[in-house]
């Protein structure tokens, strides 16, 4: 009985995979299951799902008979009705909420967009030990006692010297059944990381392009997180004037007037210069915008990437968010010089069906 539960769980959650990446698509497209995310999971709205068994029919109601009968006559007691019947009592579909694991969606993720996985920096100078408890030991503190072991061990003990009674099945564990968990320390590289988003506030920025970024970066973050133990956000916000945000407000802010987005690319150097040694750190710089920039300014925020990002980064992103205000204009002047650059990965959103597309070409070279 139990391997059969185990084997339609299995089952189950094979379908719901299965589905889940059926319509990837429009869970990448929909930022509701975003704001339902808790530590480790992800609710996600799926039509009921069954597992496929014979269901037998209400008694009386006849079987496989034969005999005359005309095209189109109805089997059995039932009548045609006419559509105006009273409300039925049967249920009727319902919509099913399925926990899904982040680890399990990054994984759907990855497989979908074909993925590569991430071969960090080295970081064997830094080194972190961890403890794991994969043993149990006869001794150790009451904090670490195992109770189930402990609790077989007595119940052996007793069955063995006879001292077990079915009719007063007490258990007693004695000292020599007390059974602790043990730990294994090991050492090993640690792999740091950090991705600083960065995105254009300006007025040209509504509403839509923050959602379409808010997806986009949740999905980007996910997988991100798969291909590191642990890892690190930043948030920059700009007009013609950057400053760091904490996350609600980055994806909330809107404010008026210019765009220079060197402000926010000279920021997030400092960010680096000041907390990430590029030796030790992973570093991913993503920045969203709607290709709003003052005219000179383009100049200067090549300089920036090209002397001061480019050589310290793992990724540098840029998505453009199409917007009916913005000009647009940015996306070609990156494209025109860094296109051919092995860290640089450029990408333009046009409305939410291309949210999947942009996650592929910002993070399909895999570094």
């Amino acid at each position: 009985m139990v391997q059969k539960i185990e084997r339609d769980v299995n089952r189950f959650r094979q379908i719901v995979r299965g589905r889940i990446k059926q319509d990837l698509r429009k869970y990448l497209s929909h930022g509701e299951m975003i704001g339902k995310q808790g530590r480790d999971l992800v609710s996600i709205p799926l039509p009921q799902l069954d597992i496929p068994h014979f269901r037998y029919g209400d008694k009386g109601n006849g079987g496989v008979s034969s005999g005359e009968g005309e095209d189109g006559q109805p089997v059995g007691p039932g009548q045609q009705g006419d559509g105006n019947g009273q409300a039925g009592n049967s249920p009727g579909g319902h919509i099913l909420e399925v926990d899904v694991p982040l680890a399990e969606l990054a994984e759907i993720l990855g497989e979908e967009l074909e993925l590569p996985r991430i071969q960090p920096k080295s970081a064997e100078n830094i080194i972190v030990t961890k403890d794991k408890y994969t043993g149990v030991s006869r001794t150790g503190p009451d904090s670490l006692r195992h109770f189930k072991r402990t609790y077989k061990r007595a119940l052996r003990r007793q069955i063995t010297s006879g001292s077990y009674s079915a009719d007063n099945p007490i258990i007693v564990p004695i000292k020599e059944d007390q059974r602790y968990r043990s730990s294994k320390t090991s050492e090993h590289p640690d792999a740091r990381a950090v991705v600083i988003y960065m995105m254009d506030v300006s007025g040209s920025m509504g509403d839509e392009q923050k959602e379409i970024v808010r997806i986009e970066s949740f999905w980007i973050d996910t997988w991100l997180r798969s291909q590191y133990e642990g890892i690190e956000t930043r948030y920059i916000v700009h007009d013609a004037d950057a400053h760091e945000v904490d996350e609600h407000t980055f994806f909330r802010t809107r404010e008026s007037g210019g765009t220079m987005i060197s402000s926010a690319y000279k920021l997030c150097q400092q960010m680096i210069a000041a907390d990430y040694p590029t030796a030790e750190w992973n570093i991913y710089a993503l920045h969203f915008s709607d290709g709003d920039n003052w005219a000179d300014d383009d100049a200067v925020c090549l300089q920036i990437l090209r002397e001061g990002l480019l050589p310290n980064l793992n990724l540098f992103g840029y998505a453009q968010v199409n917007s009916p205000y913005g000009s647009g204009r940015f996306l070609d002047a990156l494209r025109s010089r860094l296109s051919l650059v092995e860290n640089v990965a450029l990408s333009e959103i046009p409305d939410r069906d291309a949210i999947l597309e942009s996650i592929k070409a910002l993070l399909g070279k895999g570094r």
